[in-house]
């Protein structure tokens, strides 16, 4: 339809916005209802974009092929890349923490970089390839799930932990994965909505729009309803419309698009309607979200408990046997004098995933009663959580390095215990929760 490529839905409130125009570099157009971001301008550097993602893609096989760390003990060495490390793990019988972290810091982010390199490259030579939006919606599925940031700390962390063990050497694979760090940083900025957008211009062939350009703002039908206009950079924040005033999809009988932001006129007739754009399913919200959001989040706090009192390492010297839970972890970086490295542990895996689940419980009991109270501040917090969710995996990849570098036999060795199984599942299933909830639930109060 037309007039879903002239309008955008706010994906965490709903309102209704015409599409904006941006034209300087790095300009972000903000919803003033809810303070979330609709739109940027960083997708437009087409050419800047597929260089980076093939620079990254070979410097990700460099970090795989290539050692990370190197132990030296009483004329002993140790030394592990990351595949290597999920080896040990493997036949430690600890298959599903093996089985994720290959998925966070191999298979999610190759696939991203591969699928990206696969659209980016025909996109910006003027055609649209095969699988186009099969190919993007994968790529917006992987995106929340690499953590090559995570392990990066993860490997700073280790290092500082074993120095009390052996003397420790960097690794090509360490700078490497430093690298990787900052380019996939600059890469998660690139909107994947653009992307869409520049398929829309190939397939029909409008005049005067270079690949790789913005998006032209036309006038809205008449037959359309009134919609706010969409503010650059947040700047409404300061001077914010009252809720009545907005105009939403759920309204009007419009149905957003998760995948490609593509709005349609909603039809209750067809059980599964599809995006006239994408053609992936339309949900008007996310369907049982409160339901598998609870379910979800109880799982997690059941298994909390064990995750904290399970020890996460079982370290084995000529001398000493000791259980390390993620508690008496904080607790050694602390009494050594690492205490930037005990809060940072602290945070990422006792505070987050409390947070977590906190903030997790207050929104599902507040939507539930389709309360009203605090609608922008719940919606902040929602935001929050997503975005540090991730962090807490910190200590599982702690774990998987420290176990497959100390294995000076018989003088000392590290095994994986089942604390970290535990904890891992806490991760995972927070994470799942966080994506479950629907925070369009939250405003739906104020419609009401």
């Amino acid at each position: 339809m037309e007039h879903g490529k002239k309008m955008i839905a706010c994906r965490n409130c709903d309102t209704l916005f015409q599409r904006p125009i941006l034209t300087g570099r790095g300009d972000v157009a903000g919803c003033p209802r809810c303070g979330s971001t609709l739109y940027s301008s960083a997708a437009r550097r087409i050419n800047i974009t597929s260089a980076l993602t093939l620079a990254a893609l070979i410097t990700f096989l460099i970090a795989q092929a290539c050692p990370i760390l190197e132990l030296v003990a009483d004329g002993i060495t140790s030394q592990t890349t990351l595949t290597g490390a999920i080896m040990v793990l493997w036949h430690e019988n600890v298959q599903f923490v093996a089985a994720l972290v290959f998925g966070l810091t191999i298979l999610f982010p190759l696939t991203e970089l591969v699928a990206l390199l696969y659209v980016l490259i025909p996109i910006r030579a003027g055609y649209i390839p095969p699988g186009f939006n099969r190919v993007l919606r994968t790529i917006q599925r992987v995106r929340p799930w690499e953590m090559i940031e995570v392990f990066m700390l993860a490997v700073l962390v280790a290092m500082v932990k074993m120095l009390s063990l052996a003397r420790v050497i960097p690794e090509i694979a360490f700078f490497a994965f430093g690298a990787l760090t900052i380019m996939l940083a600059i890469l998660v900025k690139f909107d994947l909505q653009a992307l869409w957008e520049l398929a829309d211009r190939l397939s029909t062939d409008e005049p005067n729009c270079p690949t790789g350009g913005e998006p032209r703002t036309e006038a809205l039908q008449a037959r359309q309803p009134t919609a706010a206009t969409a503010v650059i950079a947040q700047s409404s924040a300061a001077n914010p419309k009252p809720i009545s005033q907005y105009v939403t999809a759920l309204r009007t009988g419009l149905v957003a698009c998760n995948a490609c932001a593509q709005l349609d006129p909603y039809k209750r007739s067809v059980k599964n309607q599809h995006c006239s754009r994408c053609e992936a399913v339309l949900h008007r919200r996310h369907p049982d979200s409160l339901r598998r959001t609870w379910a979800l989040l109880i799982a997690a706090g059941l298994l909390y408990i064990p995750a904290n009192l399970l020890p996460v390492m079982h370290t084995a010297t000529l001398t000493d046997t000791q259980d390390n839970t993620i508690i008496s972890g904080v607790i050694y970086f602390w009494t050594s004098g690492e205490w930037p490295l005990a809060v940072i542990v602290f945070v990422a895996s006792i505070v987050v995933p409390i947070l977590k689940i906190s903030v997790l419980v207050l929104l599902l009991i507040t939507a539930r009663r389709r309360s009203s109270w605090r609608l922008r501040e719940r919606t902040t917090l929602y935001r929050i959580i997503q975005s540090i969710g991730r962090w807490s995996m910190l200590d599982v990849f702690v774990v998987t390095l420290t176990v497959a570098l100390v294995r000076f036999q018989p003088f000392a060795e590290v095994t994986a215990g089942p604390g970290v199984i535990a904890f891992g599942s806490v991760v995972i299933l927070t994470l799942l929760a966080a994506k479950q909830f629907d925070p369009r639930l939250v405003w739906d109060a104020a419609e009401s």
